[in-house]
């Protein structure tokens, strides 16, 4: 094995100080230290000596996520020494920065980068974290096609079977003979039937944490449809299914002493003769009618059935929380990399929220507004789907939700996009995990401790 190539993140200051030898370079280079640049400084024989980064105030996660894929390839090592939070979170922005969705592609094999564990980094941690990352990546970028509810159940028993996890389907019209009437209604006008999927995991009397995933893996709008431009990502829609498996493996791989619960309402928004109409009123397993004042708004009306069957259970859980792809509001008000996050507990959101910030996994905190609950009155049921007004709606779908818990039980809501945009360092264009490891903090530090 080749003597592995040493990098350096170097500010100014430090490159001037210790890097003397190639000031000459750098200056025929335009290397100037600036944050995020790079420099491969040569040696007498022509083959890279170093690599010089510019160093960003402050480092994070990212500093080194570009580099897998922009670095000849070959072998590399952190020359300085860090401390192990900071260790680890740097090995984990280069992994994170070696993914590719090529599952479609023909050759696609490309030699990348290596770099060497630093010292002192969480191997274990950052094995599982990019476990994780890549599962729920792998299953929001998949198109419809390959990726509708029977498909998202056979990635369910994939995670349980390498975790020797349980996974419990409740499948079509047994939705209703088992009071899922909102699950069934929004799934039953797909080829394939709408499903809850049930997944346990852990020791009985541990503390008892739930997952709900909103698993609507295409949204065409159904009867209210969607525009063109609007349905063209739909396949990311189970994004918060997505990440709540992907919290789940980084639960199970680092086997956090909880007894795990992942409900998982997996459907299609299709369109077909037996399709949920405009104004239909459907019960739920709350026992609320709903009044269904469109029929896009179909994710809350999943999870409104899930959330209430984790609510419910005895003993009852510790934590609650939800992911999902829920509303073009929260996009609006915070765009599409930060998700907006509710609780009905303060000091439960303000910990998730610290966690978050110290994992470079930040959200944003928006209120459960009590005021606006009247907005969903509805004159022939006991609530409508939607709000009367087009403000405020990632607050509304919030306390649509909220209608669905126990002001006892700590919940958090994640409203998130579950998807790149743009190419940043450490996370590609395409499906993203989200929040899951803010929330798997959130649960180390307060459950699982």
């Amino acid at each position: 094995m080749s003597t592995p190539i040493p990098i350096y993140l170097v500010n100014q200051t430090d490159f001037a100080n210790y890097h003397a030898d190639s000031q000459a370079w750098a200056l025929a280079t335009g290397f100037k230290a600036d944050p995020n640049t790079l420099c491969l400084v040569p040696n007498a024989e022509g083959t890279v000596a170093k690599v010089l980064v510019g160093k960003p105030d402050p480092i994070d996660t990212w500093t080194l996520g570009n580099l897998p894929k922009s670095l000849p390839a070959q072998t590399y090592t952190l020359a300085d020494e860090w401390p192990a939070a900071m260790a680890t979170q740097l090995w984990l922005g280069w992994q994170l920065g070696r993914y590719s969705f090529t599952q479609y592609k023909h050759n696609s094999a490309v030699s990348l980068a290596e770099l060497l564990p630093p010292d002192g980094a969480d191997a274990a941690y950052v094995a599982t974290a990019v476990a994780a990352t890549t599962l729920v990546r792998d299953l929001v970028t998949t198109p419809a096609g390959d990726m509708g509810p029977a498909q998202l159940e056979v990635a369910a028993q994939a995670l349980c079977d390498r975790h020797a996890a349980n996974l419990t389907t409740i499948l079509g019209d047994d939705l209703l003979t088992q009071n899922y009437p909102l699950i069934h209604a929004v799934g039953r006008a797909c080829a394939q039937p709408p499903r809850l999927l049930d997944i346990t995991w852990g020791e009985p009397d541990a503390p008892k944490v739930t997952l709900v995933g909103k698993g609507v893996c295409f949204d065409s709008g159904g009867l209210d449809i969607k525009t063109a431009a609007g349905m063209r990502l739909m396949k990311k829609d189970m994004g918060g299914a997505a990440n709540a498996l992907g919290l789940a493996e980084m639960i199970m791989g680092l086997q956090l002493p909880v007894r795990l619960r992942v409900l998982i309402p997996a459907v299609e928004n299709s369109i077909a003769g037996n399709a949920l109409h405009p104004l239909d009123v459907v019960s739920s397993r709350r026992g609320l009618t709903v009044e269904v004042g469109n029929t896009d708004a179909e994710g809350r009306l999943v999870l409104a059935d899930a959330l209430w069957e984790a609510f419910c259970e005895e003993p009852a859980p510790q934590l609650v929380v939800d992911f999902a792809t829920l509303t073009g509001a929260a996009r609006i008000a915070l765009g599409t990399e930060l998700p907006a996050c509710f609780s009905n507990q303060p000091e439960t959101a303000s910990t998730l929220l610290a966690c978050g910030l110290a994992v470079d996994d930040p959200l944003w905190q928006l209120p459960l507004h009590q005021p606006y609950r009247a907005m969903l009155d509805s004159a022939v049921a006991d609530i409508s789907n939607i709000s009367n007004t087009s403000y405020g709606g990632s607050i509304t779908a919030a306390l649509f939700l909220q209608e669905f818990s126990r002001s006892e039980i700590p919940w958090v809501h994640l409203d998130l996009m579950a998807w790149n945009i743009r190419t940043l360092p450490g996370r590609p264009e395409g499906g993203e995990a989200m929040g899951i490891r803010a929330v798997f903090e959130l649960i180390r530090q307060t459950i699982a401790g």
